[in-house]
């Protein structure tokens, strides 16, 4: 009312859309602006306010006036614009979330049903194998019954068969002395029968010669020690009576009781069957494990009956231990035996015939086995190598016994000493040695084992060999590069050293090594950049050689170049290793040959097809790569595969670098152009614009 407006803000339009001439005003106008509307933290009076403004035309001036020369004014203007409320976008904005919420929600009731389907089958799952546990208990209990019975069983049939053995043998006996059957009747042994039953004995074919008519022979269960023969064999025999053990109360002696009958047995079989464990003699002084240890008797039937610790102990890093909880005071090692009682014994150690090191390598090897050495020799007398893996041949293979330990072992056999007195090692080593041709069995298995993998093996390395070869040979591309790479170097060295007409392959390797004047460009690099300008269908050469990186991720690394040869002088690792593969076939014919297996026969039959379509792969492609060596001038003796292909493979990948940072220097290159052509003609436009003004 006081300024006569129909509209709050109607006046400053009106001065802001009309004083255009004073942009410092408008700056003013605009900022007021921006300070009413987005300076309220009531949502709805923002928007009230902002629309305000949009029904005084704010907006549509706005849209005008945004191309204005006035950097300030701009400023304002597109604050304003960057804070306004659309209030229909939100509402869209509003609609979609409410719709993604719904099938947010959706999707989590799923989600929930799914989730209590999973625990109803995890539940189920549980009761049935619940039931199944129980069903196991129960086998396993009827199991143990089943099992005491049969050793109760087995025990007892084993007394009766020993019994009766014995009454056969002194029946026999006594069926070879017949005069004395006088003396065995008064003994309640013989008595008398037709002499016809024993002239039909099918058991002795007839009767004796010498045998006193009409006596019969029926063994007693009596005791046969209570005779004795008092002459030697060549005297007449005269059997006497020795005096009976004193009599008995009547029973019979009693029979060895039970297991678990006794307590006191038990007790005692117990005791003697805990192994006595050797006394550990430290580096290192310990601190005490304080724990509360169980007696001997109480052993029996807990899990520490079934435990091992000096096999584990045989697996741990124990310097490590000792190093980690010695003490801080350190002394001499206490031997607690030693100090309980200094006039013990020490326990007596095993006699081992090997080497140190190699009876503990030999051990460890065993160890991880865990086969018996029955088992393993029997293994390798039928080439098992389910029993055997050929890893563990191959391992073993560094074991076999050697000719002085064979001797050893053998004299050791011969002196008649106690096998169980030498050490683990030594008597698999002494059962080791005994197999026959053990060195051609023990490689004809891992022959068997390797074949396939090898064959898997070598065949995709001889095609990329192959591959590689010929590509390389024939890529002319490839030879127009190698062109540029000799005349840039003939051009830099021909003043100095001369013009040459070839250069080793791994000269290659040299392009990156050389740089420019500012250390920020390679020879490398200039050659890209060159073949980019000069020889663009140069720039794939790469594309030609098919296979190289196949061939050089393929072969086998070479040793260390000698001091007169720039590479190793060795055969290409597939051509040895296909060489071997076709002698270890060779000696399986052999084998073979001189005994029938089934397990080679089998594979010979299977492989030997295979075998030769190997060795002919191999064959082309040593020619192949000899062609392709000598075609790059060098020799096929001094550079392997491992050697040439790898050569190409780096530079081309070092090609492929140094075009994608040529075209990154290109570009930044061009940014800084642009930007440097962006400030000129700033500085062109001020300058015109203050000529102007002036």
């Amino acid at each position: 009312q006081v300024c006569k407006e129909k509209h709050r803000f109607e006046r400053l339009m009106d001065y802001f859309r009309n004083e255009d001439s004073s942009i410092d005003f408008m700056v003013a106008c605009m900022q007021f602006i921006n300070i009413v509307v987005h300076s309220v933290e009531d949502m709805n009076f923002r928007v009230h306010l902002q629309y305000e403004f949009t029904k005084l035309g704010l907006e549509e001036f706005l849209q005008k006036s945004r191309h204005t020369e006035s950097e300030k004014l701009q400023v304002q203007i597109q604050a304003y614009l960057d804070n306004v409320f659309d209030v229909g976008g939100l509402l869209e904005d509003a609609e979609t979330k409410n719709v993604a919420l719904e099938k947010v929600e959706e999707l989590e009731e799923h989600l929930s049903h799914l989730t209590e389907k999973l625990l109803d089958l995890e539940n189920e799952n549980m009761m049935r194998v619940a039931e199944l546990e129980k069903q196991l208990l129960q086998r396993e209990k009827e199991l143990e019954v089943v099992k005491e019975t049969f050793e109760h069983t087995s025990h007892q049939v084993h007394t009766l068969r020993r019994l009766i053995k014995e009454k056969d043998e002194a029946f026999r006996r006594r069926l070879e002395h017949p005069q004395d059957g006088a003396g065995l009747q008064n003994w309640g042994v013989l008595h008398l029968g037709p002499l016809s039953r024993l002239g039909r004995s099918p058991k002795w074919g007839g009767p004796r010669a010498g045998a006193s008519p009409g006596w019969s022979w029926a063994p007693k269960l009596g005791c046969p020690q209570c005779w004795v023969h008092s002459q030697g064999w060549g005297g007449p025999p005269n059997w006497d009576m020795v005096s009976p053990p004193p009599p008995s109360t009547g029973k019979c002696p009693p029979a060895p009781p039970l297991p678990g009958a006794s307590p006191s047995i038990t007790l005692t079989v117990g005791l003697s069957a805990i192994r006595i464990k050797k006394p550990i003699k430290t580096k290192f002084r310990l601190p005490v494990f304080n724990w509360t240890a169980l007696k001997p008797n109480q052993i029996s039937g807990t899990v520490f009956s079934e435990l091992d610790d000096e096999r584990v102990l045989e697996d741990l890093d124990l310097e490590r231990f000792e190093e980690l909880f010695k003490t801080k005071a350190q002394g001499p090692a206490l031997d607690l035996v030693c100090a309980k009682n200094k006039a013990s014994q020490k326990v007596a150690s095993k006699v081992t015939l090997l080497e140190a090191n190699r009876a503990k390598n030999l051990a460890i090897t065993l160890r991880k086995a865990g086969r018996s050495a029955e088992e393993i020799c029997r293994a390798i007398h039928t080439f098992d190598l389910t029993t055997v893996p050929v890893d563990f041949v191959e391992c073993l293979m560094r074991f076999l016994p050697t000719e002085a330990e064979v001797k050893a072992l053998r004299q050791y056999e011969r002196e008649r000493k106690p096998l169980e007195e030498l050490a683990d090692e030594d008597r698999f080593m002494l059962q080791f040695s005994k197999v026959e041709r053990l060195p051609q069995r023990m490689a004809i298995m891992a022959f068997l084992g390797n074949f396939t993998e090898n064959l898997q093996m070598l065949t995709p390395q001889l095609n990329a060999i192959i591959a590689a070869s010929a590509s390389v040979k024939s890529s002319q591309k490839l030879k127009r590069m190698l062109e540029i790479i000799l005349a840039l170097g003939n051009y830099m060295n021909s003043s100095k050293r001369g013009a040459v007409y070839g250069f080793k392959l791994q000269s290659l390797d040299l392009l990156l090594d050389t740089k420019s004047t500012d250390r920020k460009m390679t020879l490398l690099h200039f050659i890209a950049l060159t073949v980019r300008e000069k020889y663009p269908e140069l720039s794939t050469f790469w594309q030609e050689l098919h296979f190289v990186e196949k061939a050089a991720a393929g072969a086998v690394p070479a040793l260390p170049p000698t001091p007169n040869t720039a590479y190793p002088p060795r055969a290409p690792q597939n051509h040895r290793i296909t060489r071997e593969l076709g002698r270890g076939m060779e000696l399986l014919r052999r084998e073979c040959g001189l005994h029938e297996h089934g397990v080679l026969r089998a594979f010979l039959a299977a492989s030997e097809g295979k075998l030769e379509r190997l060795q002919k792969d191999a064959r082309t492609a040593e020619d192949a790569y000899n062609a392709v060596v000598r075609y790059f001038g060098e020799s096929p003796k001094t550079t392997p595969p491992s050697v040439f292909f790898p050569v190409f493979a780096r530079f081309i990948r070092s090609y492929k670098d140094a075009e994608q940072e040529n075209e990154m220097r290109k570009k930044q290159e061009e940014v800084m152009r642009e930007k440097l052509l962006a400030q000129e003609a700033k500085k062109q436009e001020k300058v015109s614009r203050e000529g102007t003004h002036r």
